[in-house]
């Protein structure tokens, strides 16, 4: 399609345009993801009409996807919030992580090209660059970028969406660890991994990607006893 495009001159059809209510989730959920709502923080509903320019149909209807998916909770008074997390909620999480993302990488070995590699290798620079200017954000999106590659790789998509699922309830946390230690006391295994993917060796990768996870997770605990030390 694309080449008979070039050889007539006509230009590519245009992809179509999601619907006002998913494009309205996304952007929330990136909210959510990255941890531009903190862990407590109550928001208005009208606020996040007014922070996405948007109406209140469309709003309303990614709030209420994102709250039946444990991302958010109803406070009542037309507020929101992110969950807090607790050294337990975080056992739980590390618990179903240090399952899913090894299956995932594991299968995700078997099924990748050298272009994958070659992807999540770009994803990855992209991530230290971030890392070394001490862009936070940058940080966050390309970290989560590079395990749902993986995760989309694995080609199972209903352990993928489990997976990918959980993010929505440990990311905004994790910005709140960039907060305390900063971009460059966030090291990954993502080499390891990396090399253990070009090697063709799931069973290595699966071990990479469980030490990656078992680290950030624990960052996340120790933040968490922290702030409630300070409490």
């Amino acid at each position: 399609m694309q080449e008979t495009a070039r050889k007539t001159g006509s230009a590519a059809a245009p992809l179509p345009r999601l619907p006002a209510h998913e494009t309205i989730y996304r952007q929330l959920r990136a909210l959510v993801l990255f941890g531009d709502l903190a862990p407590g923080q109550a928001v208005t509903i009208q606020g996040l009409c007014e922070r996405l320019d948007a109406g209140m149909t469309p709003v309303r209807e990614a709030l209420r996807r994102l709250i039946a998916e444990g991302a958010l909770e109803l406070q009542g008074n037309r507020r929101v919030s992110v969950p807090l997390l607790d050294a337990g909620h975080v056992g739980e999480l590390m618990f179903a992580r240090q399952w899913l993302d090894p299956h995932l990488a594991e299968r995700a070995t078997a099924r990748a090209t050298t272009a994958d590699l070659d992807g999540l290798t770009a994803i990855d620079a992209d991530l230290d660059r971030a890392i070394q200017q001490g862009d936070m954000r940058g940080y966050l999106e390309r970290n989560y970028r590079f395990h749902r590659t993986i995760y989309d790789l694995a080609d199972a998509p209903i352990l993928a969406d489990v997976a990918d699922g959980l993010w929505l309830r440990f990311g905004p946390s994790l910005r709140v660890v960039c907060g305390r230690i900063g971009t460059l006391g966030l090291p990954d295994r993502h080499k390891d991994l990396l090399d253990a993917m070009r090697a063709g060796n799931g069973k290595a990768a699966a071990e990479a990607i469980r030490a990656d996870v078992v680290q950030g997770m624990e960052q996340v605990r120790q933040s968490l006893a922290q702030s409630a030390r300070a409490g």
